[in-house]
């Protein structure tokens, strides 16, 4: 075998992993679309007092059974991003996303964006992110000032 079916073989190889990771996101992208949708039509604002919050293994959480066994396989060994709250007279564990997450304190009440069990936003708190670009903004009008 030579170099030049080395290189042959190699740039073959590439191509069709190239193809495969194109309809791989194709396929990511189209699903990620339709979970958007459901969970924008299901949105409804809810007051929550946060009892608790973790990051953790969905197992280690007390999951209601048929969340457990709707969720894929390979969410069961990644840790994800949990809270417990009293929504009106039920304590429900919800999971969020991680900037959600940061955003949310324990022991106080928040208004928040609840599609099923998952916290879409807070409404009317801004995220450590959006605070130091704030920050950044007024520094940068202050030194204009000067």
């Amino acid at each position: 075998m030579s170099i030049g079916d080395i290189i042959i073989i190699s740039m073959i190889v590439v191509g069709v992993i190239g193809v495969g990771l194109y309809y791989l996101n194709k396929w990511a992208i189209k699903k990620n679309s339709e979970q958007q949708q459901f969970i924008s039509t299901n949105k409804q604002f809810m007051s929550a007092y946060i009892i608790d919050k973790r990051r953790d293994k969905i197992q280690n959480v007390q999951m209601p059974k048929m969340v457990t066994e709707q969720m894929p396989k390979y969410y069961k060994f990644l840790k994800m991003y949990f809270i417990k709250a009293k929504i009106g007279p039920q304590i429900i564990t919800l999971m969020c996303s991680k900037e959600v997450y940061n955003t949310l304190t324990v022991k106080k009440t928040f208004k928040c964006e609840i599609a099923g069990i998952y916290i879409v936003s807070v409404v009317g708190m801004k995220s450590k992110s959006e605070m130091k670009q704030l920050k950044k903004n007024k520094k940068l009008e202050a030194k204009k000032k000067k």
